[in-house]
Parts: C-alpha cells; structure tokens; sequence
C-alpha cells in the first residue's frame, strides 16, 4: 500500500502573492494530509533513515503514531531527542539526511519526514500547553556561550539530564541564526521563540545581552562564577569579502547586516520599527547558498523590483537547497550564474552604482569536489545595481577564541574539538557547531550540541 500513495506535496503562498509579504511561504500539511503521508512509511525493520539524523530522533517510531493520528504520542517521541522540532522541520536539508536513506526512495519519492515533523511540532503548540518535568538538580553547573542551534540544543540535553545551565546569549534575544538569519518566511520568529520557551521550561535560565569574552572569560566563568563545565557554541558570525574594489561603498552589505536588519531588528517593519534599511530597484546577491537565497527572496519583499542572484560556477555547484533555489526562482529572482564581480562602482556622493563583472567557464574539479571556475579573458561586462549583498560565507567569531588562553585554534580561527565529544584543549570546555566546524547547517550544529551533551555529562559524572 505504501507504494502506491504518492508523496503528499506542501501548500504554499501562491508565489505572487508571498513576495508582497513576510508571512510563511509554506503552510504546513493538514491532520489528514499528516496521517496520509505517514502511511506512506514502510516501518523497515533496519530504517535507514535514522542513520541520516544528526540528533538520532526515532523517526519510524514517531511516523508510526502519526500514522494511527496519535500526535501527543509522536511529538513526546521527537522531543526525547529533539528540543527544537518546528525548527528542524522548517530549515533542515532533510533531502540530504533522513530522507536520503529511506528506503521508498529508491524506487519512488522518500517519506516527507521534515514535514510530519514540522506538522507534529505544530500541532502540539496548539494544544493546551502541557507541564515540563524538571530532573532533579545533580549540584553541576554549566555555562553555555551562544545561544544558536548548537547552544540551544546542548543546554537542553543538558536540563533533562538534571544539570543547572545558564545561557549567555550577546545579542538582546536568544536563538542565534535563528533569529537574525533566518528569514520571517522561511522560520516565523513565533516559532523560534516557542522553541526557546519550551527549553526555560526545562530549567534552562537565559543571560541575554551577555558578551562572554567582555563581561567574563571562559577562565572566569569557571574559576570564579562557579560553572564546573563549559560550552561554547558562539557560531560563525564573521562576513567574508571579496577584496574587490567598492566594496566599502555605501550599499553593499554583508549578508549578516543586511539579513539581522531585516529579521532581527525588524526592519521590514520600518517606521513602525525604529531600524531602516535601504534597498532601491536592483540588488545583487553574490553567493549562491541558502544565505544568498534568503537575501535575494528578502530584497523582493522590500521592494526590489529586480534581484539577481549572481554566482560564478553552473546551477549544478549551487550549495543551496533545491527547494530554496525552486522557490526563489517562482518569485523572480534572475541567476546570472557563471560569472562574479571584479569591482564595485560608486557615484559622487559613495553610492554603488554598477558593478563590473566577469564570465567563467568550468574547468576541473578543486579540493571541494567542485568544478573550479576559470576566468574568461576579456568578457567583462557592467551592469547597473542600487544594493549588493555579500553572501559567500562567514568565518568564526573571534571574541572568545581570542580571549580564552590554553585554547586550540586552526588557521581559520575555529576550535579545534573532538568530533565525537565536542572537547577541546582546556579541560572542561567544550565546543561546537559553526564555531568548530566553520559555517554549516543548522541541524549539524545541533548534532553537535547533542555529542557535546553527553560528553559533558559523562565527564561531569566522573568529577
């Protein structure tokens, strides 16, 4: 019977509609689209879709009493090893984890497991709020930096295992990417903080506005405020840029501004919030992964008649999701793919005005596996640009890393720390996510999170 019921897709915003607007694009599947999907599982006896989960949720298990429309069953699955569910069913790249190994797929579509989850997670926030049972405390204190997907999930593994942890969280609102990267439409900031509540109902006590490296070190945290373990899980925060000309131009944005402006600070919401940002008729987005594609969606949504999408390997190399590409496509985002700027031009007054381009061909593959770009002699062209976003990627905050001695370091700046536990050099710190791994996805810093969980209570037991 599996086999035969088609993979249910997900309603959403009709395309002209949504970019007028910052509401969710996808809607969420209904009780009766949930239970029809659910049955499409086949319950394999070695489900290799748990295999693709960085925090090794049961997911037949929870399938399954979706699957008989026991909800509160499913949801009470996932959260035993998933603290941020509607997060997970939203932003992860499902198609490359879970769904890649299950089984209906290699003969048909794989089950939605993002969706159920997202479904089931929303579900439960419409029902009567349930209470939280706390573990009794072990007396262990522990201070996590950061509260980003990596932090926010360490610190909750960490309440149920009974242990006090406090956040310190630098911006005025915890949630990290989450909250100022993540665009309204693609993660409703309800959401996030729905999530965030259900983790204090944990025991877990938050320090917004709390810049670890100014306010305390990780030596002081341990030596003098009395935490007896701590993680740091503060991301990958720091634009990168091209080292091209105009690039200090007015105009030309990170992707981390102009996105924490627009989410974060609510600038969408301009006057009725007190941040502005300013995008005139043509904006370019250079980069093409999921950032890129938050940003050239987010332009069309502040009034950008055109926004290009500008990015110098093929369609085939593009790191985003293929659902994020198919979306951004449906609302008019234009790919100028095979190229990338050589300069940026201003007018009399420090605007960027043009930006000066050039055109690849594909040669072969670099160390990332990927067809290297090579230059095409003489095919420079100008085009015309109001706004340019730079979204090639970001590297590790330094603050803490800098202020913490003893602490191992790559090249790059990340913390070096064992995969398995998060551990780093000095004893009992631990690290994980963006921070460690450089930036990635929301769901490994997660996994990441978990691992270091663990680890810190194993090693909080033996103290």
């Amino acid at each position: 019977m599996s086999l035969k019921i088609p993979r249910n897709p997900m309603p959403t915003q009709d395309a002209k509609e949504r970019i007028k607007n910052f509401n969710e694009v996808a809607l969420g599947y209904t009780k009766e689209t949930a239970i029809y999907e659910a049955r499409r599982c086949l319950q394999c006896k070695r489900p290799l879709c748990m295999q693709g989960c960085p925090v090794e949720v049961d997911i037949p298990e929870f399938i399954a009493e979706v699957a008989k429309g026991e909800f509160d069953k499913a949801i009470e699955i996932i959260k035993t090893k998933n603290s941020l569910p509607a997060v997970c069913g939203r932003v992860c790249p499902q198609e490359n984890q879970c769904e890649k190994y299950c089984i209906l797929g290699k003969k048909d579509e794989p089950v939605a497991i993002g969706r159920l989850e997202r479904f089931v997670a929303d579900w439960e926030a419409e029902q009567v709020a349930k209470e939280v049972e706390r573990k009794k405390s072990t007396g262990k204190k522990v201070a996590v930096i950061g509260a980003g997907p990596a932090g926010l999930t360490c610190a909750g593994d960490l309440a149920k295992l009974g242990h006090e942890v406090t956040v310190f969280e630098a911006l005025h609102t915890p949630g990290g990417v989450l909250m100022y990267g993540i665009p309204e439409f693609r993660l409703p900031k309800e959401v996030v903080r729905r999530e965030i509540e259900y983790i204090e109902k944990l025991g877990v006590k938050f320090e917004n506005n709390s810049v670890i490296g100014k306010i305390y070190t990780v030596d002081e945290l341990l030596e003098q405020e009395g935490f007896d373990a701590v993680f740091i899980g503060t991301g990958a925060g720091l634009p990168y840029f091209m080292g091209i000309p105009g690039e200090n131009l007015n105009g030309v944005y990170s992707a981390n501004e102009f996105l924490t402006r627009t989410n974060l600070m609510c600038a969408y919401d301009f006057p009725n919030s007190c941040t502005p940002i300013k995008v005139g008729k043509k904006i370019a987005v250079i980069g093409a992964g999921n950032v890129a594609m938050d940003a050239a969606r987010t332009a069309l949504r502040l009034g950008a008649e055109e926004s290009y999408i500008i990015y110098r390997r093929s369609r085939n190399e593009m790191p985003a999701r293929h659902e994020e590409i198919e979306h951004a496509e449906e609302e008019g985002v234009e790919f100028m793919l095979l190229t990338s700027p050589v300069e940026f031009k201003g007018d009399e007054n420090g605007n960027v005005k043009s930006m000066v381009c050039i055109r690849y061909k594909l040669g072969e593959p670099d160390a990332s596996g990927r067809k290297k770009p090579v230059p095409i002699e003489g095919s420079e062209f100008e085009i015309e640009v109001d706004n340019v976003v730079m979204a090639i990627g970001q590297g590790p905050n330094p603050l803490v890393p800098s202020s913490t001695p003893g602490l191992e370091l790559t090249k790059w700046g990340n913390i070096v720390a064992n995969e398995e536990t998060g551990q780093t050099s000095k004893k009992g710190v631990f690290a994980g996510g963006d921070i460690v791994t450089g930036a990635a996805t929301v769901i490994l810093a997660m996994g990441a999170g978990k691992k270091a969980a663990k680890a810190i209570h194993e090693y909080l037991t033996e103290c």
